[in-house]
Parts: structure tokens; sequence; C-alpha cells
């Protein structure tokens, strides 16, 4: 085993949680390093419906707190992040055989009250029969309202905090499993085994991060017996060829009292999700059920006035929400709110175990972390990523047209749609991809759809990306466009540079 490296805090999970935790951390003074034993994000934190919202039907489970928290975030991460984050407008057809109208506008009413808006619009009343957003819907509908939220491209969210949080001095392991956790007089004594071989690292403190393997972590590489914390609740998600022209989101109630989204997806897709079910089996092998397309089609289809059919789904993706076991009766009715514990002092070796939560409200769990890591460690800096960018971000969040012109401007010879692409993947480094290049020819091997050598070493430089399916499906989405054929040589080119 190589020798021992010493740190503050070792964070367990490269999802969002752990990313954020290990980023908030190191820019505050502590020493920190992380270990993922797959691919960053390549759990939970890749498989959501890309939004960053308050989660209007939690209002009904009355989870205000986490609402109004959730409502804060969005502008807060949309000035973070105004690459991977943009504003959406979200389209709600009165249902008359579900719930009230006027219950619906008391709700956005609430919602737009407690949201802490600046930047967002405000809900407006549509007259579907005239709206531009009426039209492919069945004639029935007649009412619906129009509000505010944001989207983000989830996995790439994970990797620019777990980037930001390498810049700052924190160590990221990829592909490295924690195989063992034990205290010994020194505090921690992490084992781990991966990309580097075996080693071993001393930490004051332990963040468990590990989404729906955290249990696991407590329970295996930890040595603890019964622990059980999370419900794992599937997730998924059915990708169809783009149903409508214009920009907007729809959310759809349906009788079983659950809402899907039906959202414009990577320009020429629609994404419709998602769905509710306790799930049992390793998460690893999560993937979607004949029951669900089922369900996601005939929702979509009692909305849609031409039927969503099978043959037009592209892709599909699912996920395990690692939900903290409140004894809910119903999968839907399970809180989304996080839940921290401590086990231990600091005088002993302390672990801090993470329960639950999602995209919009990562950076806030972070924050209660460090104010347990700090109780427990003594305080160092302050809070620091409310008013932060993360990489690539370094502009106002609507000046996303502005720096594409600029970014033309110094690219004249590239494709407009390339431009716009690396934009909105990398924002302000879009530079450093292209580097000297004054046309496609000059950013090297062609992979298919509009994905260069250039890009594809960046993304294993700066962004730890080592198979194609980091770069095709995590780093971007171009797996929807790209071949079978064109894949398997991207593949081969990154076994090549090792």
């Amino acid at each position: 085993m190589a020798g021992s490296d010493s740190v503050d805090i070792f964070v367990i999970g490269g999802g969002i949680n752990g990313a954020s935790v290990a980023r908030d951390a190191v820019g505050r003074g502590y020493t920190v390093a992380l270990a993922e034993m797959n691919d960053l994000a390549s759990g939970t934190s890749s498989a959501a419906t890309k939004l960053v919202h308050g989660g209007l039907r939690y209002l009904e489970h009355y989870e205000f707190r986490l609402v109004q928290e959730a409502l804060s975030e969005r502008e807060v991460l949309w000035a973070e992040a105004p690459h991977i984050i943009k504003p959406l407008r979200f389209v709600l057809p009165h249902h008359k055989g579900l719930r009230p109208a006027m219950v619906l506008r008391a709700g956005l009413a609430m919602y737009d009250y407690m949201g802490g808006r600046r930047l967002l619009p405000p809900t407006k009343t549509l007259d579907l029969t005239r709206h531009e957003t009426g039209k492919p819907l069945k004639p029935g509908y007649r009412l619906g309202f129009e509000y505010s939220d944001c989207w983000v491209d989830d996995a790439r969210f994970v990797v620019l905090n777990a980037r930001d949080a390498a810049d700052k001095g924190a160590a990221i392991h990829v592909r490295t499993r924690v195989t063992s956790v034990r205290r010994d007089q020194n505090g921690w004594l992490v084992e781990l085994d991966g990309e580097a071989g075996r080693q071993s690292v001393r930490a004051r403190l332990v963040v468990n991060a590990a989404g729906p393997w955290v249990d696991d972590v407590i329970t295996g590489a930890m040595g603890k017996n019964g622990a059980h914390n999370v419900r794992l609740v599937k997730g998924s998600h059915i990708v169809v060829r783009k149903l409508y022209d214009h920009d907007r989101c729809y959310i759809f109630q349906n009788a079983d009292g659950r809402i899907i989204f039906a959202i414009p997806y990577e320009d020429d897709f629609t994404l419709i999700g998602t769905t509710d079910e306790d799930y049992t089996g390793d998460p690893k092998d999560v993937k979607i059920s004949d029951g669900e397309t089922d369900y996601l089609l005939g929702a979509a289809s009692e909305y849609f006035a031409s039927p969503v059919t099978r043959d037009q789904i592209h892709w599909t993706y699912s996920g395990v929400r690692p939900l903290f076991d409140d004894g809910a009766s119903a999968a839907q009715e399970a809180t989304r709110d996080y839940v921290l514990k401590v086990d231990g002092d600091a005088a002993t070796g302390s672990a801090i175990n993470v329960f639950g939560g999602k995209l919009t409200t990562s950076r806030r769990l972070a924050e209660s972390v460090l104010e347990k890591i700090e109780e427990l460690l003594g305080k160092k800096g302050a809070p620091w990523t409310k008013t932060s960018r993360l990489p690539g971000g370094e502009f106002e969040p609507l000046a996303f047209d502005a720096e594409l012109r600029r970014l033309g401007m110094a690219h004249a010879g590239m494709p407009q749609g390339l431009l716009r692409r690396l934009m909105r993947l990398y924002g302000t480094k879009s530079r450093t991809v292209l580097g000297d290049a004054k046309t496609v020819d000059d950013l090297g091997l062609h992979f298919g759809a509009d994905l260069y050598a250039a890009e594809v070493d960046y993304l294993v430089a700066n962004e730890w990306a080592r198979t194609a399916q980091d770069v095709l499906w995590r780093r971007t989405k171009l797996g929807l466009r790209v071949s079978t054929e064109e894949a398997a040589r991207l593949e081969d080119y990154l076994a090549q540079r090792g």
C-alpha cells in the first residue's frame, strides 16, 4: 500500500452532494480529498429531470421549508453557472377532472411569493385556445398557467463543482473505491483502491455522501450493522423526437396525483419524466420498466393531440433517488429534503452521513454540512459560495448571447451550432477548448456529430473523462447523435491516450 496522506476532510461520493461539500470545504481553507468509485455523476446526479426548481408539487405535502430554500436557490445557481443553467417557462394546463383552477392559482401565487425572484418573470394566466402553447394539446384544454423555474445540465453541474474544488486544492479520485474506513488514535484511516492502486489517507472527519450507496458504506467500509436510513425510489425518463416547436416546458397533472414534465431537450428532442416507484435492486442495475414506459406514454398522450408512442422513443434513462426513509406510505410522498446525521466526535473521529437532497439545494446542503464540520473541527473561512462562479460561468446570467457573439468573433470560421453547444457546456472555457483553431479542420480527429479530438482532449485533461460513456453521456449528450461505430472509434482513441 502506498504511503498515507493526511487531510482534514475525506468525502465519499462524487455526486452533486459530495462535489458541493468538497468545493465549499476546500474554499474555506480545509484540506480535502474526495473518492468516487465510478465516474463523477455516474449515479443519481446524471439521472435527474434536469431542473433547478422549487418543487411546486411539494407544497401539497407541506414541505414549505424545502420549497422556500429551493426557490431561493434558483437565481443563485443561475448566476453561479449561466452557461449550464438557464431559465425555463413552464405551462401547467388546467385538467377539469383534477385539481381545481382556484387551487392551482393559489399554489402558483404562493410559489411566486416565496421565490425571491429578481430576474425570473412571474406567473401569468394563458388562454390555450389562442396561445401557441395550446396548439400541441388536445382541444379540451382551454385554461393554463405559465410560471418560471430553471434548466440545468445535471452531470456538468457535478463536474464543474469538482473542477472548482480541485482548482482550489482538493484531491479528486475517480474510479476509486473506498474499501475501509476505520477509526484509530489519529482519527480515520481511509483505504482506497483505484486508478492509483491501493493507498491510504488519514482524515480528521469523513463525509459519507455516497447517495444510493450511503447505507452500504456504513455497513461495509465502516463496518456497522443494521444501517437502514434511505428509501430507494426509482425515477425513469424517456426521450422522444421533438413534439412541438416552442421553447416552453409542460407540467402535466395525472389522475394518480403525480405529475410529469415534457421538456425541450438538446434542440431536437423532448424529455418526458419522471416516475416514482420503490426500488429494491442494486442501484447500478436500474433501468426503465415496461410499466414505467407505458405510464409515461399514457400520461403524455392524455394531453398531447398526437399520441406519444413507443416507436418515437429515442433513448431512456433511469436513476435511483436515495430519499431519507421517513416512513411515508407512497414513494411520491417520501420527503425530498436532506437529513444530516453526525456519528462520533472530534476526539474519536467524526463522520457526517448525508441522506437525500436534490440538485437545487446542493449548495445549501453543503453549507449545512460545513456548519457541522465547523462545530467538530473548528471554524476556518467564512461561507463563500453564494456569490461564487463555477468554471466557465464568469459572465452575467442574461449575458449568454453576448458572450456567444464574442466567441463567434474570435472563431469566425467555426459553425455557429458548434460554438453555441460549446458555450452551453463550457462557457468562457470554450476558448480553451478551441485554442488557436480557426476551422473545424484544426480541431483534430472527428468522432461524429460535432465532436472533435480537441474537445475530447480537454475533457480528459480537465474533467476526468476516461471512457466514451463519460464523454458522450455525462460531459456532453452527443450520445444522442453519434453512431455505434463512431462511439467505438472514440473508445479506441481514449484507450490509446492511456
